[in-house]
C-alpha cells in the first residue's frame, strides 16, 4: 500500500508543482552542463596529456657499426620482450642518413657523407610505464648489451611533460571539485525552495500522524523523476556543445589533437548525464526535505 501511494504522490506532485518543478530541472540541468562539460575537457586534456607523454618517451638506441647482423636483430628481438615497450622501430644507416638530410636542409651539406649515422632501434614506451624513471632503468639496462653502442633519450622533455601532467591534473582535480560544489549548492538551493512552497502540505501530513520518513518518500521519487529529466536535457546540451567542440578543434588541425566521445558514442555520456541527475536529485531532494521536515513545528 505505501509503496503505490508514494509512486503516486510523487508523480502528482511533479504535476502540481509545475513551476517549482520546471525550476529544479533547468537547475540540476545547468549543474549537470557543467559537471560534463568541465568532465569531456578534462577527460581530452588527460588523453592529449598521455599521448604527450608517449611521443617524448622515445629511446634511440644506437647500435656499433661494427656488430653482426644476427647481433643486431637479437637487440631487437631482446627490446621487444621487455616490459613496459609499445613498439620498437629499426633505422637503418641509409635512413638515420635520410632523415639527417630532411632536417637539416641546406646545412646537411656540409658533411660529404651523411653515412657516419649509425644504425638505431628507436624504441617508445607505452602506457604506465611511459615515466622518467622507466626510461631511466631501460636505458641503463640497455646500455650494457653487446652490439649496443649507446643509448640516448631527452630526459629533459620528459621530466618537462611529467610536470605538466602533473600541473594539470591537480588543476582539473581541483576545479573539478570546484564545479562539483557549485552544482551541489545551486541544485540543493533550489529543491528546497521547491519544498517550502508545499510547506502546508507537510505541516499537514506531519498533523495527522505522518512519520517523516512517510512525508519524505514522495519527495525523493519527485526529486529522481526531476534528475532524469534534467539529465536527459543536460545530455542533448552536452551532446551538441561538445559537438561544436570536436567540429571547431578538427577543422583547426585535422583532428589529430582529439579523441572523440569516450566510450565511442555520445550515447554512453547521455546514460551517464541521466544516471548522476538521477544521483544528483535524489540527494539532493533527500538533504533539503530532510532539513525542513525536523524544523516543522505543529503549534
Amino acid at each position: 500500500m505505501a509503496l503505490p501511494y508514494t509512486l503516486r504522490e510523487g508523480l502528482a506532485g511533479f504535476r502540481r508543482a509545475k513551476i517549482a518543478a520546471a525550476t529544479s530541472v533547468a537547475a540540476l540541468a545547468v549543474a549537470l552542463v557543467l559537471i560534463g562539460i568541465f568532465g569531456l575537457l578534462g577527460w581530452q586534456g588527460q588523453s592529449l596529456a598521455e599521448s604527450l607523454r608517449e611521443r617524448a618517451s622515445e629511446v634511440e638506441v644506437f647500435l656499433n657499426d661494427q656488430a653482426a647482423p644476427e647481433a643486431i636483430a637479437s637487440v631487437g628481438d631482446r627490446l621487444r620482450t621487455l616490459a613496459g615497450v609499445d613498439s620498437v622501430q629499426y633505422v637503418s644507416q641509409e635512413e638515420a642518413a635520410a632523415i639527417f638530410r630532411e632536417a637539416f636542409g641546406e646545412g646537411a651539406d656540409l658533411y660529404d657523407d651523411a653515412e657516419f649515422l649509425p644504425a638505431s632501434y628507436r624504441v617508445r614506451l607505452g602506457g604506465g610505464s611511459a615515466q622518467p624513471d622507466s626510461l631511466a632503468a631501460l636505458a641503463s639496462l640497455v646500455d650494457g648489451w653487446a652490439a649496443v653502442d649507446e643509448v640516448a633519450y631527452d630526459r629533459a622533455s620528459v621530466e618537462a611533460v611529467e610536470r605538466n601532467v602533473r600541473l594539470f591534473s591537480s588543476v582539473g582535480l581541483g576545479v573539478g571539485l570546484l564545479v562539483v560544489i557549485a552544482a551541489l549548492l545551486l541544485v540543493g538551493n533550489t529543491v528546497r525552495l521547491s519544498i517550502y512552497a508545499r510547506r502546508m502540505l507537510i505541516q499537514t501530513m506531519k498533523l495527522v500522524g505522518a512519520t517523516n520518513g512517510f512525508i519524505r518518500r514522495p519527495f525523493l521519487i519527485e526529486g529522481v523523476l526531476q534528475g532524469a529529466a534534467a539529465g536527459v536535457v543536460a545530455g542533448f546540451v552536452i551532446w551538441g556543445l561538445y559537438d561544436l567542440f570536436l567540429h571547431f578543434i578538427r577543422s583547426a588541425d585535422g583532428g589529430g589533437s582529439v579523441t572523440g566521445w569516450p566510450g565511442g558514442s555520445p550515447l554512453f555520456m547521455m546514460g551517464i548525464s541521466v544516471v548522476l541527475g538521477v544521483i544528483l536529485g535524489l540527494i539532493a531532494s533527500g538533504v533539503a526535505v530532510r532539513q525542513y521536515i525536523r524544523r516543522v513545528q505543529l503549534s
